[in-house]
């Protein structure tokens, strides 16, 4: 049996697939304790661990320590005269007409951080050695004082050569073993100051709450017999065994989203759809990624509360609208969605637990589009009269009807989405048009139709199970992981040397080091690597993404270098080859990824009741009347099912609204084609 288990803001999902056969479980998260909601979805799904072999796991415990301020005490040691780079930060503001704007605040104090005497040129050469026993007395003097449980170290241009942050780590190591040491050279090897030191600590600030989180979980799991392979779900598309997470737990930021995107790929793959826009909207918010030829958008930094953190991560755009999302007027008078949500406690009204505001489970409710006899296939009781009591209010602000507030409440959610979209297609030079939409989560399918439709994608594929498919995406995910170097090298003109010859070691350099760190997680299979560097020309301030084949690599030349930059900048700015500017490499990134032992499919288990009724639902203004379907109804008819109509799968809903046309493909997804 291999097990998936992924926190989500409001559901924690499980997937069990075992012998062909598919498990599934959505049961309410406690955000408070995530791993008790991941232990109750094991219970929901009668899971006997003593025979589960793989088990991964997703949470959003490292994103909820930053958010809500709740890591580890943390000391920062980093080299004399940069100990104000936490608080200066960049010169740019995110709000440029808040006449009250604030930078946002590091997760230490001034007091918490210390200078060491030692100095390193951007070369790798010592300026200044490291006095080992004068830094040594004042390690003992500052962390001896302290409330401290970690450390992070970054010192000025230890990217390009960590010596002195390691004899660092072991002076700390020795006097005080007790405490958790995090390296920059061991998070992000790239350059900028501020983002390397920000990233170094916030991973020094989490690490010790994933340990403890982790060490409880596993607890758990032992004393239910469990001794299979455990792995955690990182942001980059990608799993590690558990004992990777002790390494650098900020890779685990993201991981919900990313398995998603990951369990979309391989899904949609089945059906030879490579190019996707994944649309993930869950109870708390939805997540968009675009994905050329089977494999996502990766950037290589993210920010979490207004702190930038530099590691390689899904290019996930996030936006307020997820089934919790309340909806509400601005001081204009304006209906707004989001980005605000009833999470998972108290909910959205209808779940009876308290919440007090209307939200978009609540208009689609009031809508019909869900109905509560059969909201989480019958097993949740959830209270329609709820939902209109906290839209009346809304509703008479308004001037609408309870059922005109939720449509329009639902519309505006939709424009949400729209924009979240194309922000990672068209405005990174990608036509939507040319993409299959993939809606998952809860929500995702009831949406998806009315998105399509503003954006003009024709085409829309929704996987079985898709209320789950993040933790099917936790099974299908290959384990990886990324290695990063910042070495800037010029293409072309004088100092350009031989570029295509360092470029090839420098990524040889990158291979032996990941081979040597999976082989260190116990993981001996045939490695497959990718290759992209980070350039610019000369001048620029930031630089875009460029992958390389790795087939062409041992033939690459620098000409090759140069066209694939001038292509990709081309792609994203409208120009690329200028005769004022040489063009350069700044920084280095080779993915190193194994597959699991086995893949399995999604396409079994989703129930053979064959379903079929009417409905009303209210949609665009009005009331219309609705076909009714179960997912095996729709599979067992030979006919494409025209819209409008409602199809329950147990885990969400999908609306085929008027001018779609619905049919099963042979992976068991729901294909919806726009024919008015």
């Amino acid at each position: 049996m291999r097990v998936g288990v992924e926190v989500g803001g409001t559901f924690t999902d499980l997937v069990a697939i075992e012998d062909g056969r598919v498990r599934v479980a959505k049961v309410p998260s406690v955000p408070a304790h995530p791993d008790e909601g991941a232990m109750a979805s094991l219970v929901a799904g009668e899971i006997d661990l003593a025979s589960v072999e793989d088990l991964v796991h997703g949470s959003t415990v490292a994103t909820n320590a930053i958010l809500e301020r709740k890591g580890a005490p943390v000391a920062l040691l980093t080299t004399r005269g940069f100990r104000d780079v936490l608080f200066l930060q960049r010169h740019n503001r995110t709000q440029i007409y808040d006449l009250f704007y604030r930078k946002p605040a590091p997760v230490l104090a001034r007091r918490d951080i210390l200078e060491i005497d030692e100095r390193m040129t951007a070369q790798g050469e010592v300026v200044e050695p490291l006095d080992e026993a004068a830094t040594g007395a004042q390690l003992a003097e500052f962390l001896g004082s302290g409330p401290y449980k970690s450390v992070a170290i970054c010192l000025l241009n230890g990217y390009a050569e960590p010596k002195h942050e390691r004899q660092l780590a072991a002076l700390v190591a020795k006097q005080f073993p007790d405490l958790t040491v995090t390296c920059s050279a061991d998070v992000t090897r790239e350059f900028r100051e501020y983002e390397r030191t920000s990233t170094t600590t916030l991973a020094a600030y989490v690490q010790p709450v994933i340990d403890s989180y982790l060490r409880r979980f596993e607890t758990q799991l032992g004393e239910q017999s469990f001794g299979g392979r455990f792995s955690i779900m990182q942001s980059n598309g990608g799993r590690l065994p558990v004992a990777g997470m002790s390494r650098n737990a900020i890779t685990s930021l993201f991981s919900g989203p990313a398995a998603g995107v990951m369990g979309a790929v391989r899904q949609a793959g089945l059906s030879g759809h490579g190019n996707l826009i994944t649309l993930d909207m869950g109870g708390t918010s939805t997540d968009v990624c675009l994905v050329a030829d089977g494999k996502p958008n990766l950037s290589g930094e993210t920010e979490v509360d207004g702190l930038p953190i530099r590691t390689p991560v899904l290019d996930i755009v996030t936006v307020g609208a997820g089934g919790g999302s309340i909806c509400w007027q601005d001081d204009g008078g304006m209906l707004r969605v989001g980005p605000g949500s009833a999470g998972a406690d108290p909910g959205p009204a209808c779940y009876g637990r308290g919440g007090d505001r209307p939200a978009i489970t609540d208009a689609h409710m009031l809508r019909g589009t869900i109905r509560a006899e059969a909201f989480l296939g019958g097993k949740m009781d959830v209270d329609a009269k709820a939902s209109s009591a906290v839209f009346k209010s809304l509703s008479d602000n308004l001037d609408m009807s309870l059922e005109e507030a939720a449509d329009s409440a639902v519309r505006v959610a939709d424009a949400n989405i729209v924009g979240a979209i194309q922000l990672v297609s068209t405005e990174r030079g990608r036509d939507p048009r040319d993409y299959v939409l993939v809606p998952f989560g809860g929500a995702g399918p009831l949406h998806a139709a009315r998105v399509a439709e503003e954006l003009d994608i024709s085409t829309i594929l929704v996987p079985p199970n898709a209320g789950v498919l993040s933790a099917y995406g936790l099974l299908a995910s290959d384990y990886l992981q990324y290695e990063t170097m910042t070495r800037r090298i010029p293409l072309g003109g004088e100092g350009g040397g031989d570029a295509a010859a360092e470029v090839k070691a420098l990524f040889a350099e990158l291979q032996a080091r990941a081979t040597a760190s999976f082989r260190e997680l116990g993981i001996e299979a045939n490695l497959h690597f990718t290759y992209s560097l980070d350039m610019r020309f000369i001048g620029q301030a930031f630089e875009i993404t460029v992958d390389i084949d790795g087939e062409a690599l041992p033939d690459l030349s620098a000409d090759d270098l140069l066209n694939l930059f001038n292509e990709a900048h081309n792609r994203v700015f409208s120009f690329g080859e200028s005769g004022l500017h040489r063009a350069e490499i700044v920084s280095f990134r080779l993915g190193a990824s194994a597959p699991p032992d086995v893949i399995p499919a999604l396409n079994e288990g989703i129930g053979d009741t064959v379903q079929r009724d009417t409905t009303k639902i209210f949609d665009q203004g009005q009331w219309r009347e609705c076909e009714l379907l179960s997912r095996a109804a729709i599979a067992a008819d030979a006919q494409a099912i025209a819209g409008p109509a409602l199809v329950e799968d147990g885990t969400s809903t999908i609306f085929v609204p008027h001018g779609w046309r619905a049919t099963v493909d042979a992976q068991d997804n729901i294909l919806l084609k726009w024919e008015a």
